[in-house]
């Protein structure tokens, strides 16, 4: 499994010490740096990539905003403050999480854990390139049984919870699987994520209206996240 390359800013010492502490205890997160000031992270971002990045909002000199907005690619983010008032703003970002200070190592690992999944979706295909069936079809299991699923009949897929929701033209299934897994089934030309809780079928789509895919009656939003690569995939 590749690790999450992350960095972590702070002013305050003992904030990036806490967030040295709960890092080491999660074997998926590699924390290459921590820096006081963002103007050394962005001194080493010149020539370091960086998957993740845990940063405080309010410090001297360049904000956690602030700097941002200076960064040419955007990796991940995390933002910790003492200050809930940045909240909204921070959502503007590909904001993963904002832990309000003190946070405990629980809502800490459930933030990396947020990224990981996605960080794995995106790289899944690279590390495990799809073998697309003759047969075009796959078998997921629901309830008691494993059904058979024709993949031109699917139209879109939708997360709920520890639960996938496959919607075909016949209907829907229900299936305990991660994004992930159902990825490696799927022919990786046909199915795209666009989003956070949804997967389409390249083939289902209707029309896209600014950030929303129409298909059928439903409307599946664009994630901030998957957008550039979405439009990149249908060539817009």
């Amino acid at each position: 499994m590749n690790k999450i390359r992350a960095i972590a800013i702070d002013d305050e010492p003992l904030a990036l010490d806490i967030i040295k502490d709960y890092s080491d205890k999660i074997e998926s997160l590699e924390l290459e740096q921590t820096f006081e000031t963002a103007i050394e992270a962005l001194k080493y971002m010149k020539d370091n990539c960086v998957d993740l990045i845990i940063t405080d909002i309010q410090m001297p000199d360049l904000n956690g905003i602030d700097f941002l907005k200076i960064l040419n690619k955007e990796p991940f983010v995390i933002f910790t403050t003492a200050y809930d008032k940045y909240a909204i703003q921070g959502y503007e970002f590909k904001t993963m999480d904002y832990l309000l200070k003190p946070f405990g190592f629980d809502q800490f690992y459930k933030a990396i854990n947020k990224i990981l999944e996605m960080y794995q979706d995106r790289h899944v295909i690279a590390e495990h390139p799809v073998k697309e069936s003759a047969n075009n079809f796959f078998f997921v299991k629901s309830e008691h049984k494993i059904v058979k699923i024709k993949t031109d009949s699917v139209l879109y897929i939708e997360g709920l919870k520890d639960y996938l929701k496959i919607v075909t033209k016949e209907g829907h299934i229900l299936t305990l699987m991660s994004f992930r897994n159902i990825l490696e089934l799927l022919p990786q030309k046909q199915f795209f994520r666009v989003h956070r809780s949804f997967i389409v079928s390249m083939n289902s789509i209707d029309c896209i209206e600014k950030n929303r895919i129409r298909i059928d009656d439903k409307y599946i939003p664009i994630g901030d996240t998957y957008k550039e690569e979405f439009f990149q995939q249908i060539h817009v």
